[in-house]
């Protein structure tokens, strides 16, 4: 997002913290009901347009929505909604696209609050790799032609009692609702927004043999002195990395062995 999209994001994230931060307010019903406001703006290109025409005074722009949100969604939501039309929008689309992250912002909120995030970003992690390496799974989680109660049964028989209810949401909302973005891509973003909540870096770490503890807290320690940030790993077991480790940190990438990775990060670090 360019310009004053990402001004009115930035706000919008900030509205939302305010909201969660009480606890009064259920956090997945904010989910889900923004996930259906995303899906009315999709379905309804026009209303989008009038929602951020910039010929129209922000309070204008915020009482239609408040018409046609009342009574079909939550005090909080028409609340979020709302104030995040009076903001200005450098194209419709960032819109929607803007309260598609909050809903998964959300959920992933509920699953904090619950002491349950670590957890949640595990599973996604391990789910998308089941997927990315299975082309079977993967073709029916995105044939066109299938229908969104189908996939919705077919991962509900997958993860349903096997994995976070939160991790369950987020995932059959991924799938059934796509919009546009490839799979894989919405899984990163994912990834990326739960580690966000405690302002973390995500780093993917492919090794040809599991981790041991030591080695994961090592690493991670290592990393996070190179990154000045706290990093969340997110481990994969590769045997092509014949023994090894790749570290990918957004659109870095890191080869070499563990103890080749700390011995310069110790170099850098006393330099």
């Amino acid at each position: 997002m360019n310009g004053a999209s990402r001004e009115a994001l930035a706000s919008a994230r900030e509205q939302l913290d305010a909201l969660t931060d009480n606890t009064s307010v259920d956090a997945a019903t904010l989910a889900e009901e923004l996930a259906a406001v995303t899906a009315l703006l999709d379905r309804e290109v026009s209303l989008r347009r009038v929602l951020t025409d910039p010929a129209q005074t922000g309070q204008a722009r915020a009482e239609l929505a408040e018409r046609l949100l009342g009574g079909r969604v939550g005090g909080p939501t028409a609340e979020l909604v709302s104030g995040m039309v009076r903001s200005r929008w450098s194209r419709s689309r960032d819109l929607a696209d803007s309260i598609e992250e909050l809903a998964y912002s959300a959920d992933l909120v509920a699953a904090q609050r619950a002491g349950q995030l670590d957890d949640v970003e595990d599973e996604l992690f391990r789910f998308s790799r089941i997927v990315t390496s299975n082309p079977g799974l993967r073709s029916a989680l995105t044939d066109q032609n299938a229908s969104v109660a189908a996939k919705t049964e077919l991962l509900r028989s997958l993860l349903g009692g096997r994995a976070n209810p939160v991790t369950e949401r987020v995932v059959v909302r991924l799938v059934g609702q796509p919009r546009g973005r490839s799979l894989e891509a919405g899984f990163d973003a994912l990834s990326k927004l739960a580690a966000s909540r405690r302002d973390r870096m995500v780093a993917v770490v492919t090794s040809a043999v599991p981790l041991s503890e030591g080695q994961r807290q090592r690493l991670g320690a290592a990393l996070a002195a190179t990154y000045g940030r706290q990093i969340h790993l997110n481990l994969d077991v590769d045997p092509e990395v014949l023994g090894g480790v790749q570290v990918r940190i957004g659109d870095e990438v890191i080869n070499g062995t563990i103890a080749d990775r700390l011995a310069e990060v110790a170099r850098r670090m006393a330099g």
